[in-house]
């Protein structure tokens, strides 16, 4: 059933489907269409999303070299949108409860993929953020939308509008994540909590799905314009002064266009 998957690493336990994101091209595009899949496993009763074993969850692009060669490749960027919006909606819409072995350092879009999971597991000493306005983005791939109904207004804006990164210890104590534990609890705590939502009722499904309901009508309508915003702060003069700044590590030099 999931063979097609090659980015990502497919493996059914029980009734619990562990996916694991590896460093590879196209992950991206596997993960717009895998929870949809993933929705009508009838043998699927709970999905664990981890990264690989390096400590990383998921870090989004490469600002020191795929988004540099890409910063003016419009047309690229503009094919790399859908995308972006169906991760988000399809994780949202996914019945199957998620949990988020966030392994490591979950940054930019990566923070957001491990935001659209029901239940996250974090390293506690793991970095977590979204950085997109240190590289002269929006964060429009997930952040503005799945932040303020996480932790509120003035939380999304105090580290959405600096691009600094948190403990997954802090990320925990302010509502973002579920639970931070050491590394060697992980997959204790994990475990424990996929079994507990793959033996749960079918009644599950359908609360998270009343859950979700209020997000998943403003991801319809606000994902587009999100990574159109997105898109317009690519286009700025910003950008790549972003990205070269992160690669001759110094402080960017923004002119604000």
């Amino acid at each position: 059933m999931y063979e097609e998957y090659k980015a990502l690493t497919v493996e059914r336990r029980g009734s619990v489907l562990w996916v694991t994101m590896n460093r590879v091209p196209h992950v991206d595009r596997e993960l717009s269409t895998i929870f949809r899949l993933i929705s009508r496993d009838p043998e699927t009763r709970a999905v664990v999303l981890t990264g690989p074993g390096e400590r990383i969850f998921n870090t989004g692009g490469n600002p020191g070299g795929g988004m540099q060669n890409n910063v003016n490749r419009h047309a690229y960027w503009i094919g790399q949108m859908p995308g972006a919006r169906e991760i988000v909606l399809n994780m949202l819409e996914c019945d199957k409860p998620v949990i988020g072995r966030i392994n490591g350092h979950a940054v930019g879009v990566g923070c957001s993929i491990a935001l659209c999971c029901d239940i996250t597991i974090v390293i506690d000493k793991a970095k977590v953020g979204d950085t997109h306005v240190k590289l002269g983005l929006v964060a429009g791939d997930g952040g503005a939308l799945l932040w303020p109904h996480l932790v509120g207004w003035m939380q999304s804006k105090r580290w959405l509008l600096t691009g600094d990164l948190m403990t997954g210890k802090e990320a925990a104590e302010i509502g973002l994540m579920t639970f931070a534990v050491p590394e060697d609890q992980l997959d204790e705590t994990v475990d424990l909590w996929a079994g507990r939502m793959a033996s749960g009722s079918y009644a599950l499904g359908l609360t998270k799905r009343a859950l979700n309901m209020a997000i998943r009508q403003q991801a319809q309508v606000y994902m587009d314009a999100h990574l159109g915003l997105e898109t317009m702060s690519y286009l700025s003069e910003d950008h790549p002064e972003g990205l070269k700044a992160f690669q001759e590590n110094r402080p960017p030099n923004f002119i604000g266009q």
